[in-house]
């Protein structure tokens, strides 16, 4: 079928897609037997570091949004609008609904120092009990802790994540989409309600939180000023899709049977299973395992990995010292590289924020009496190396856990575009990997406003026509399980 008969049989969706250092807007068109994206505006994310610390540019992005749908009315009659982002970060309103400055940007230090204070108001164990998210210092919760007694907190009426801020500023309406309320720890894994208990337990008005929305639900409409700058009716929805990205991208695996993983790699690595219901054991807390919610009540049993951030913190480094630092090059020098020269836990706390990351990897190297050569194939290989074996770790800890056999390793996001780190890891997982899509999150966000549509009739639906219209390669693993098994033991990842 060409693209214009395609066209011609299939419905128009925008998808917002906000990640970490870009936004995006991208019309996504969905007929019984296609599936296609075009991008139609990017634009940067640069965070801005302000006297208060790391904060997102907030109107600059829903800036970008605005000028992406524009473009989007141009080229196609929209159906639907639907908006993505990270996870935890969110935006504070008064009672007249303005924002209370900009959102702080989760990388910001200032929950450092919080977490024990949390901890003596409510133990760690009965956090994860209820809510059953891994522990990471910037989760929104102890975020609020951090923000307590400040005035901004002070005169805040309303929380939204920053997905939900982008949709209130659309149509007016408030209120929280599942999965990314599942990823703040105030949300309660067992009712599928907000926490009370641990809202009052820091001192928080449970009102502060907007009412639940499930993955699916209709928004609103556009307000005129939004439907004047975009040129789309006024009468066009804004869908509630799976509003975390992860969860967008996981409802976007191109899985056609069980007993699947899903990595979903770009700056994070987000390894891990689709179950039915949360694993709250104590043996998954000590793991650091998270249950977040995915879409029709699934559960995203995963763990967060640092990721591709240690490649691209990297290559700013690199380039601010002047020389050129072009991926393929330096892939192409990774695949050289002597194999497990050296290797780190890329999630220790010191890979967390901006910086040189490559003097931070030789540092940690020489700390656990490694040495990391010091020219560019090395390191990436290293980082590389170090991703592939957290992917192996955090895979085989997942089936452990749940109690499940894993067959098929699913690798989506841009990760997916890499073709030493999806070898690496088919090779140190021992398990074949399906590379792709590349554009899992985008896909996953046209999908559900597709299914609200209509056009699609469930998850399986959706995965089906993923698999039938989207590039998937593949990889065998080859032989060398001592050798990933060594690597695993120098740096506690066995």
């Amino acid at each position: 079928m060409t693209s214009a008969t395609s066209s011609a049989f299939s419905t128009a969706f925008a998808a917002v897609d906000l990640g970490a250092t870009s936004g995006r807007v991208v019309v996504g068109r969905v007929g019984p037997n296609n599936l296609d994206l075009t991008e139609v505006h990017r634009f940067p994310n640069t965070p801005v570091q302000l006297p208060t610390g790391l904060h997102w540019d907030i109107l600059g992005l829903y800036q970008g949004a605005l000028d992406g749908l524009r473009e989007a009315a141009r080229i196609a009659q929209i159906a639907s609008i639907g908006i993505d982002s990270w996870a935890v970060d969110y935006g504070l309103l008064d009672a007249s609904g303005e924002l209370l400055g900009n959102p702080h940007h989760y990388r910001d230090p200032r929950t450092r120092t919080v977490v024990e204070q949390v901890w003596a108001r409510i133990q760690a164990a009965d956090l994860y009990r209820i809510t059953g998210l891994q522990h990471l210092d910037f989760n929104t919760v102890y975020q609020l802790a951090a923000a307590a007694d400040t005035p901004q907190l002070q005169a805040a009426r309303t929380l939204l994540l920053i997905p939900d801020l982008l949709g209130h500023w659309l149509t007016g309406s408030i209120g929280a989409e599942v999965t990314n309320a599942s990823t703040t720890g105030l949300y309660d894994a067992r009712t599928g309600t907000w926490s009370k208990p641990i809202m009052h337990a820091l001192g928080l008005d449970p009102g502060l939180l907007p009412p639940l929305r499930r993955t699916g639900d209709r928004v609103g409409t556009l307000l005129p000023q939004a439907a004047a700058h975009t040129g789309l009716p006024a009468t066009t929805p804004v869908t509630a899709v799976a509003s975390h990205d992860t969860a967008s991208a996981v409802a976007a695996v191109p899985a056609t049977g069980g007993n699947f993983a899903y990595i979903s790699c770009g700056t994070w690595s987000l390894a891990g299973l689709e179950l039915d219901a949360p694993v709250l054991t104590d043996a998954s807390r000590a793991a650091n395992f998270t249950n977040e919610l995915g879409i029709d009540n699934t559960v995203r049993y995963l763990r967060n990995i640092m990721g591709l951030w240690l490649l691209s913190e990297s290559q700013r480094a690199w380039e601010a010292k002047g020389t050129p630092a072009q991926l393929p090059v330096l892939l192409a020098q990774a695949a050289q590289a002597k194999p497990f020269a050296a290797v780190v836990d890329p999630d220790a706390p010191e890979f967390l924020a901006p910086g040189d990351m490559p003097a931070r990897l030789a540092a940690h190297c020489a700390r656990t009496g490694q040495t990391l050569p010091d020219d560019r194939g090395a390191v990436v290989r290293c980082i590389l190396e170090s991703l592939a074996l957290a992917h192996r770790h955090t895979l085989r800890k997942a089936a452990e856990l749940a109690g499940r056999e894993i067959k098929v390793v699913h690798l989506v996001g841009g990760g997916s575009r890499n073709d030493l780190l999806c070898q690496l890891t088919a090779d140190a997982t021992g398990l074949p990997v399906l590379a792709g899509p590349t554009e899992a999150t985008a896909l996953g966000n046209v999908l559900i406003q597709a299914r609200a549509n209509g056009l699609v009739r469930d998850r399986g639906d959706m995965r089906r026509l993923v698999a039938r219209t989207q590039h998937v390669r593949r990889y065998t693993p080859r032989a060398g399980q001592r050798a990933w098994a060594a690597a695993a033991s120098r740096v506690g990842l066995s």
